[in-house]
């Protein structure tokens, strides 16, 4: 008879909720009361589950849409932000009701330079040009970070979070290749129509072209993991090409690039050549530059072939610096942001100020048939550059020493590792952190949910393998 009762009491709430839902369609055309349930579903999750939020925004984050124009001119990332605000508060209320945190994490080296990260930008917040700007883009950045690295670093805890973490974010942004080829098919696949055929799921190429890099990096290295079912293998071989030909599509030179610097540093992971050498010869490089850079200069403005629908052509105009109007903007927003940080050199002009600050510093002779007067065109397309604008010389320095901890911290695991699998994850990580980074030099994206949840989710792996896995050989 309890048997019974239960289940009449759940036809019965299912006829009330079907009964209330066809009302709200009827009457007020409206179907967001169907969505309640998975509210609701949600909602039990963050109280029992947790970490099954942090996969569920792991999917969700390549399929999120960006809303723009809201009234309080806050635009949002939907469903992934509000997820990532969510478990950002649950973590804080956990952390001051229990004060318990896995102190191997919270004294890694890349823990410690977040936090220096965070220190100066509350410092450059409160000398901000325009604080409420500063204070949003502050807040923003740790709900990115926060359940990015510090809770996914718990998460990985358990290996099979680690897997689970990188494929639902991979399955997702297959979902978003098919889509985006079958769009651009529409287009015969010219190269104009490559820059936002990605939409509404990515703004523009470049940010597709970064997160198809990282994540191409990550499904080659499963391809070489030990132990691998071999039907398995064949479903990652098959995820490399789909990954492959979209990043081919995507018309994304930067990309491109920061593949081919990923290359270069797994050569010399594999032939074993010293880190002295190879900062010696980076050294030689940059003193080589500076020596001869009114030549080189010369060199690249001889240069006029500009980017197009064919691929040859495109890497030919990566260094086109006369002609090419994406080069040209790159510039003219460098040159700005190295005007404001030549007026405000130790505080900056404030985080997430540059797009509303640098329309006055830039110059006629510099702008392109893509610069605007008003200086809405976005951000320093830079992520060294953009800090150095908005917090001054410590600012872009801090992202400078995150990128060498992280990936020192990356390659010493490696080497270290007892573990064939942590091995080759641990380098995978790191090679996919680090074609970020060299992308970052002419795009940057961390300021959005689509890369910034793939960035720090791969420190923190780095992390959790140095931490709990490199020293075990099983």
């Amino acid at each position: 008879m309890e048997k019974r009762a239960k289940i009449a009491w759940l036809y019965v709430i299912a006829a009330i909720f079907v009964a209330v839902g066809l009302f709200f369609v009827v009457k007020k055309n409206t179907y967001l009361f169907f969505g309640l349930p998975v509210v609701l579903g949600v909602l039990l999750l963050y109280i029992f589950s947790l970490d099954k939020v942090l996969l569920l925004t792991a999917f969700t984050v390549p399929l999120s849409v960006n809303l723009k124009a809201l009234e309080s001119g806050l635009a949002i990332s939907l469903p992934a932000e509000p997820l990532l605000m969510g478990i950002l508060v649950l973590f804080i209320a956990k952390l001051l009701y229990d004060g318990q945190y896995d102190r191997r994490i919270s004294r890694h080296p890349i823990a410690i330079v977040i936090y220096c990260m965070f220190a100066w930008m509350a410092v450059t917040t409160i000398t901000s040009e325009m604080p409420v700007v500063s204070l949003k883009f502050m807040l923003s950045r740790l709900w990115f970070v926060v359940p990015s690295f510090f809770l996914c670093a718990i998460l990985f805890k358990d290996p099979k979070n680690i897997h689970r973490f990188i494929w639902l974010y991979i399955a997702s942004l297959c979902i978003v290749c098919v889509y985006t080829i079958i769009h651009h098919a529409q287009f015969g696949f010219d190269g104009d129509s490559a820059h936002w055929v990605m939409t509404p799921f990515y703004n523009d190429h470049t940010a597709y072209g970064a997160a198809l890099a990282i994540y191409l990096i990550l499904a080659l290295t499963y391809v070489f993991l030990p132990g691998i079912l071999r039907r398995n293998r064949f479903i990652v071989i098959g995820v490399v090409i789909l990954l492959s030909v979209a990043l081919m599509l995507s018309n994304c030179r930067a990309a491109w690039v920061s593949m081919i610097a990923a290359i270069g540093v797994l050569a010399c992971v594999l032939l074993k050549i010293k880190f002295r050498w190879i900062a010696a010869a980076f050294i030689l490089v940059v003193g080589l530059f500076l020596a001869f850079q009114n030549q080189i200069i010369d060199a690249l403005e001889k240069n006029n072939q500009d980017a197009s629908g064919d691929l040859v052509e495109n890497i030919q105009s990566i260094t086109n610096i006369s002609t090419d109007a994406s080069n040209l903007e790159r510039i003219n927003r460098w040159q700005s942001a190295f005007r404001l940080f030549r007026e405000r050199p130790v505080f900056g002009w404030g985080p997430g100020t540059y797009q509303f600050v640098y329309a006055p510093y830039q110059m006629s002779k510099e702008k392109t048939i893509i610069s605007t007067n008003a200086g809405d065109g976005g951000n320093a397309h830079s992520e060294y550059f953009g800090p150095l604008a908005e917090q001054g010389f410590v600012g872009s320095l801090l992202v400078v020493v995150l990128v060498v901890v992280t990936v020192y911290c990356g390659l010493t695991t490696y080497k270290r590792c007892k573990n064939k699998k942590a091995k080759v994850l641990v380098l995978g990580a790191t090679l996919a952190f680090i074609s970020y980074f060299v992308h970052g030099f002419l795009n940057n994206f961390l300021d959005t949910d689509k890369l910034a949840i793939p960035v720090w989710s791969l420190a923190a792996l780095i992390a959790t393998i140095d931490v709990y896995y490199a020293d075990k050989v099983e």
